[in-house]
């Protein structure tokens, strides 16, 4: 009989973290689940690690070329055989019962709710994304918690709320079998969660579900990969935009501020100009951005004065 749950838990030269992210799925309280491993072609002996367990309820999928999250998870989904699909992450820990806690949000959900997702505790960076040891966070923020009632679309334009790894999906949720844009290394969930919302309404738990580790090859800590996901939604969602001029222009200018970080000032002024085009007022939170950004360099700037001028004293 096939299983109701496929946990899809992709991995590249994690084989250090991997058994512990598998032990946190096979722990789980609900046990009615196959666990597909999906090894994005490692350089690392990641057979190995899975040769350490004696469970049936585990499955080994080698991909013969490296792909990234995207097109991993994608290969997973194919070999996958459960009516629901969940994702773990090869260096983070499920919490216990998460999916007993999921499957019995549905069990009491409308049919239109397709996605049921949680919190996590994230360790290695705070509330304003400074990265760190000793930093925790629980995100998404629980205060902008996704409604039934609300405009899902428009909240998810604004910032992803969804990181696949907190959620449980009816396998129906999408139309087409392919979740994943493959050419995307960073942001694929938050450009995945911007079409999923066209097809299905997001029911969110604030409760924690997972606890998270930012690892220094993290791919949310490269910019320019974030920055080719934030284009893909523009470009991939253009009709829908097309009507939602705000949200648009939300978009752009933070594209924008972003392409200015990177130096690419020439491109960046043109889609501040077609972001503030599209909604004027939104002006003022380019000027504030930039306060703050500029107030930020500042402030570090003095603490590093005041820091040296210190260690000078205190060598005297």
């Amino acid at each position: 009989m096939d299983p109701t749950v496929s946990v899809i838990l992709p991995t590249y030269n994690r084989s250090k973290t991997l058994a512990a992210a598998m032990t946190s799925v096979l722990t789980q309280s609900y046990r009615d689940l196959e666990l597909i491993v999906v090894d994005d072609a490692s350089t690392e002996d990641i057979a190995q690690v899975l040769a350490g367990f004696s469970d049936d309820r585990i499955r080994y999928l080698r991909r013969d070329t490296n792909g990234g999250a995207g097109a991993a998870r994608n290969s997973g989904l194919v070999a996958a055989k459960g009516r629901f699909i969940a994702f773990q992450d090869s260096d983070d820990l499920w919490l216990p019962g998460k999916l007993q806690r999921q499957m019995a949000f549905f069990a009491i959900l409308p049919d239109r709710v397709r996605v049921v997702t949680g919190g996590k505790i994230l360790y290695g960076r705070d509330r304003n994304f400074q990265r760190g040891p000793g930093k925790v966070v629980h995100a998404p923020d629980p205060a902008g918690a996704l409604r039934l009632g609300d405009d899902q679309l428009a909240k998810l334009l604004r910032e992803n709320r969804l990181s696949v790894q907190n959620a449980l999906f009816r396998r129906d949720c999408m139309p087409t079998q392919t979740w994943f844009d493959g050419s995307l290394r960073a942001n694929e969930d938050w450009e995945f969660a911007v079409r999923l919302v066209q097809h299905t309404a997001i029911y969110e738990d604030v409760e924690p579900v997972v606890l998270g580790f930012i690892s220094p090859d993290s791919i949310s800590s490269n910019p320019r990969r974030q920055l080719k996901g934030l284009l893909k939604i523009l470009r991939t969602n253009r009709r829908v935009l097309a009507t939602r001029r705000l949200d648009r222009s939300r978009l752009r200018i933070e594209f924008a501020i972003d392409l200015h970080r990177l130096g690419r000032r020439r491109l960046a002024l043109r889609f501040l100009v077609e972001g503030v085009k599209d909604r004027p007022a939104n002006i003022v939170a380019v000027m504030l951005s930039v306060y703050r950004r500029f107030s930020r360099i500042a402030k570090e700037s003095i603490v590093d004065g005041l820091t040296q001028a210190v260690s000078r004293r205190a060598a005297r």
